[in-house]
């Protein structure tokens, strides 16, 4: 149920700024905004003003004035929230934004919920649920590529592309409902070719979307590298050197890191997800052998797996190494990271450029602790996942619940294809129809036997 009282709240970043906004919604929004606001300019109360004006004037409590501040209009139902909205922009002084809060408050307006004005928007019919949790996406995107994909879904990409399907599988319900309707008569209203072909492509865009989740899952939280290699080859360094802290521990003492060490930085506009893993190397000491084992877990989870060999070492160490973790990826990416090479030996340098490297293999030479090709293994890192390749109206499913709600919609949609093969009757076609119908509509937050009937006695004249 919508609750009809006013709701306030600050809507900008919490603490002290150059200036805040205070934001209030609902029918009496205007009113409560009356009682401590005066403009010198017009005189006019607001709730006689145009919608979608700014105001200058000041906020008083009593005869105490408070702040000079900029009011805007917004009314109903063409706000953010469907409601009639006030949006104060006073400074960003702590002290005045919680008086001009505890003002409103006191003049009838209640603290808004985590999340409400949103909420509103939703209930008032302003978008739909994908919508509204892109909006605290878009909020929390920390790289481009986030930030593509939620304003996006926003805009209702998302949304459109549910609705399409939603709206070719209604029109065939609506069929086989009305073949249940009249089944004494053995009609057939669904043509089950056309509806295969339709359920086929329905079928495919949803395994699409659902797997999609990958990508979205790595734009939405950083795209997972596991730095990775034996004691004392610079992984630690090289972690320092990309986050440009002193993150990890450095030392000659083999078997330093014991325990994954992870953290997230945005660089060049894509967020990266680094893991650096404890050394690997025969080991007696339990603590240490945790340590490796958590190392090969984090290179199974990656996306990204940069190996790190010392340039000071014979080859066939390298080569040994690289063989060894060769066995342990599937699909990931894999950089090799040649380091030391200001100290390095000229046979193994020379032997690593003329080695032959797999198709998702790149070599790269570098030295960690002087930064030397730093830009070049970003390069590379941002190469292999190729997050800028999908348009700005590619539709990229980054919320878990989408997953999961597309992930049964898309088992329904499968049933409906090996019931029409095995020609089973429309009773069993329908339900799991509206099965599918029932979890896309969950993600925008529709309600689909409602619409079934709706778009049925839109479509036909049912009682003649």
């Amino acid at each position: 149920m919508l609750d009809q009282l006013t709701i306030c709240a600050i809507a900008t970043s919490p603490g002290m700024g150059a200036i805040a906004t205070i934001r209030l919604s609902g029918e009496k929004a205007l009113e409560i905004a009356d009682t401590v606001f005066k403009s010198p300019v017009s005189g006019k109360r607001l709730t006689e003003q145009k919608p979608n004006t700014l105001h200058f004037g000041s906020i008083s409590d009593g005869v105490e004035l408070i702040d000079e501040v900029v009011v805007a209009i917004f009314r109903a139902p063409h706000s953010f929230t469907g409601e009639d909205v006030i949006e104060i922009t006073c400074h960003g002084s702590v002290y005045i934004q919680q008086r001009i809060l505890q003002l409103l408050i006191g003049k009838g307006a209640r603290m808004a919920h985590p999340g409400e004005f949103t909420q509103r928007a939703f209930l008032n019919g302003k978008m739909d649920l994908s919508q509204a949790e892109a909006v605290a996406d878009l909020i929390a995107s920390t790289n481009r590529a986030a930030q593509k994909v939620a304003i996006n879904q926003m805009r209702g990409g998302f949304s459109t592309e549910l609705s399409n399907l939603r709206g070719e599988l209604l029109h065939f319900i609506a069929m086989i409902e009305l073949e249940l309707d009249f089944n004494e008569e053995d009609v057939e209203f669904a043509d089950r070719i056309q509806l295969k072909k339709l359920v086929s492509k329905i079928e495919a865009i949803l395994r699409k979307l659902k797997n999609s989740f990958q990508l979205g899952n790595v734009i939405k939280n950083g795209i997972p590298v596991a730095i990775i290699g034996d004691t004392n080859v610079g992984k630690s360094t090289l972690l320092n050197a990309l986050l440009n802290e002193e993150k990890a521990i450095v030392s000659d003492i083999h078997g330093t890191t014991r325990d994954v060490i992870e953290d997230v930085v945005n660089i060049h506009g894509t967020a990266f997800r680094f893991f650096d893993t404890a050394g690997i190397r025969e080991t007696t000491d339990a603590i240490e052998t945790m340590g490796i084992e958590r190392s090969y877990s984090k290179l199974d989870q990656a996306t990204v797996v940069i190996l790190v060999v010392d340039t000071q070492n014979e080859f066939k160490v390298i080569a040994q190494r690289i063989a060894k973790i060769r066995k342990r990826i599937t699909d990931q990416h894999l950089i090799i990271a040649a380091n030391k090479v200001d100290d390095g030996k000229d046979e193994t340098m020379e032997k690593l450029r003329n080695f032959v490297l797999l198709p998702n293999e790149k070599l790269v030479f570098i030295a960690a602790r002087q930064k030397t090709n730093l830009d070049q293994l970003i390069s590379e890192m941002q190469l292999s996942v190729s997050l800028d390749s999908f348009s700005e109206d590619a539709v990229i499913v980054t919320n878990v619940r989408h997953f999961e709600a597309l992930s049964h919609a898309h088992e329904s949609i499968e049933r409906v294809l090996v019931g029409l093969e095995n020609k089973i009757t429309g009773d069993f076609l329908a339900q799991d129809i509206r099965e599918c119908l029932y979890y896309l509509g969950e993600i925008t937050g529709e309600i689909t036997n409602d619409e079934i009937l709706g778009h049925i006695f839109k479509n036909f004249c049912i009682g003649k």
